[in-house]
This record gives structure tokens, sequence and C-alpha cells, in this order.
């Protein structure tokens, strides 16, 4: 088994998008749900992607399908807290991307969680691979590790 490295910091992110935690987050337990983050993760890459002009979800022609995604946890993190969501590409495939996602609680230098997913963008209408554009590709390298 792999030895389990540290957390990240906020210095191992190209962009970052703001997430308010909020009052259903938290589990029985007191803090967040596990299965939150996973939705985090989601809501900081595709609202990236979006404010990029790199995805239209109403209209455009390709579309990121997640075919792996996994997260390591380091920390709680409980509503009321706000999280800043660190986001890099780690890899640029022909049809796929690597995304690594880094959860930062409040104000705090050293990751809560990181995660990661793949997607595959994939033709809308017939859901087969699709080669990146290059204003997709270009894009990426701004956050690309």
């Amino acid at each position: 088994m792999a030895e389990r490295t540290g957390p990240s910091t906020r210095a191992d992110y190209r962009a970052f998008r703001t997430i308010q935690t909020r009052w259903m987050d938290n589990d029985i337990y007191g803090h967040m749900n596990n299965v939150v983050h996973y939705s985090l993760f989601d809501t900081a890459v595709n609202g990236w992607l979006i404010e990029a002009g790199l995805l239209d979800i109403k209209a455009g022609t390709e579309v990121g399908l997640v075919v792996e995604t996994g997260c390591r946890y380091h920390a709680e993190m409980m509503f009321p807290d706000v999280i800043s969501a660190g986001i890099r590409v780690a890899r640029i495939g022909s049809s796929s991307v690597r995304y690594e996602v880094g959860l930062f609680r409040n104000d705090e230098n050293q990751a809560s969680a990181e995660g990661f997913f793949i997607h595959v963008y994939v033709d809308r209408a017939s859901r087969r691979p699709k080669a990146l554009s290059e204003t997709m590709r270009a894009g990426l390298e701004t956050i690309a590790a």
C-alpha cells in the first residue's frame, strides 16, 4: 500500500471558487457528510468551466462525463464553514481531463479534503468521445499543474 502523504496547500492550486456550506451538509456526527465533498468538487470545476467560457450547459455540443473519481479526507468540515475549492488540471488527454480539487476550510492553508475526477468529453447527442477543441485545451492549460 502506498504511503499516505499530507494535505496540499493553497499554493498547489491554480484557480479558486468559494462555496458556502449548507445546514443540510452536516450529518448525524456533526460534520459534513462524505458525499457532499463530491458535490463540491463537481460544483467547483463546472462553475470554473462555465465562467471561463469553456462549457455551455444549455447549448454546447460537448459535455464532460465523469468516468472516475476519488477523495482523501484530512480534516473535518461542517456548516457554517466557507469552503475555498482550489482547482488544477493534472492531465489533458485527447478527449479526457483529470481535475484535482482541494477543499480548504475557511482561511486554513492546508486542504481538509483532496479529490480528483476525470471527465471524458463526449458529443452531447451521440455520447461518443470527442477530441478536445483547441479553445478548451488553451483554457485548461491556464490551470494546469
